[in-house]
């Protein structure tokens, strides 16, 4: 799933409409922008911005695939499944990247790879 359609992806997932991929003359070559009541113009680089992430997480995460978005997460940052007694390697995981939490959260919620 390539990094634009991630970002469009988490954007929907988080109530953004109207989400696209602009060519800009000046400044980075592929642009997402989408409408929400808070931010009207363009959608946040969830994949680079941990804040941006924690909000989706935050918000926009059910309380039921919570629990499912940590094992994911944790797959994701170790490289296979682990088991509890695997979770001494927790430190890492809480140390995330934006671009890993982003890939388990669109996992947890059956998104990735929907539009790839």
């Amino acid at each position: 799933m390539t990094p634009e359609k991630q970002r469009i992806a988490i954007a929907e997932a988080c109530g953004y409409t109207h989400v696209r991929i602009v060519k800009c003359i000046e400044g980075p070559p592929d642009h997402c922008i989408g409408h929400h009541p808070a931010q009207p113009h363009s959608i946040p680089d969830y994949l680079s911005d941990l804040n941006a992430m924690h909000e989706a997480e935050k918000l926009f995460m059910p309380p039921e695939k919570k629990s499912r978005w940590l094992d994911i997460l944790s797959s994701v940052v170790i490289g296979r499944d682990i088991e509890w007694e695997d979770y001494h390697c927790f430190p890492e995981v809480a140390q995330a990247t934006a671009a890993q939490r982003a890939e388990a959260f669109l996992r947890a919620l059956n998104l990735w790879g929907e539009s790839a």
